[in-house]
Formats: structure tokens, sequence, C-alpha cells
């Protein structure tokens, strides 16, 4: 974690990369938990659909999910004090196509360029 291993997060980064941005992580992270839970849950958005991607990649369908008890499914796999659960992703074959997807946003709605 950012505050018991910073440096494993930067192995891979050259020297010069990591004595900038290690002794940085500390300011940045500590003493702010809106800071630190948004990171946490953007981290998970994309490790989420890095695993969905991979899970289609071999063949498998999947369906990212929320809507469910949280705090029931925290207990049932004893989540840490400090933990919490973005969401859940189902993963397996699909026994039937999908539901047509009801719409979605215009491009312009969700991605802006330069400004608003």
């Amino acid at each position: 974690t950012w505050q018991k291993t910073p440096a494993a997060l930067w192995t891979g980064a050259p020297q010069e990369v990591q004595d900038i941005l290690v002794p940085a992580i500390d300011g940045y992270y500590r003493d702010k938990p809106s800071v630190q839970r948004d990171e946490g849950l953007r981290s998970c958005g994309i490790a989420a659909q890095t695993i969905m991607l991979a899970a289609k990649e071999m063949g498998y369908d999947s369906c990212p999910m929320d809507g469910f008890d949280f705090d029931a499914v925290g207990k049932l796999i004893n989540l840490p004090e400090d933990h919490i659960i973005s969401m859940c992703i189902a993963i397996g074959k699909g026994t039937k196509e999908p539901w047509p997807r009801p719409g979605s946003f215009d491009y312009e709605e969700v991605v802006i360029e330069n400004r608003f």
C-alpha cells in the first residue's frame, strides 16, 4: 500500500522518477480520505475493465454488478474495516444473449475536450 511500501509501486520506473514520486506519495494521500477513496475507486474501475477484457479474450462473458447488499457481502468475505467493495464481476459462459443495451449518453455529453 502507499503507506507501507510506496517504493514497491514504482520499482519499474527509472531511479530519477522514483526519487521524485516515492516521497511525494505520502504528502498526496496522508490525511486526505477522499483522495484515497477516489484513487482506490479509479484503480478498481481500471482493474475491473482489465479483468473483463481478459475474460473475453479467454472466451468468457462478464458483467459488472452493483445493486447488492455491500455490507452483507463484506461480512461474507470478512472484508477488513479499511477496505471497501467497489463492484462485483460475474464471469462465466452466457446461457443466452444479453438484453439489448437500453441507451447511452451522446459522446459529447461524456467526453469533454479541452474545456467545458
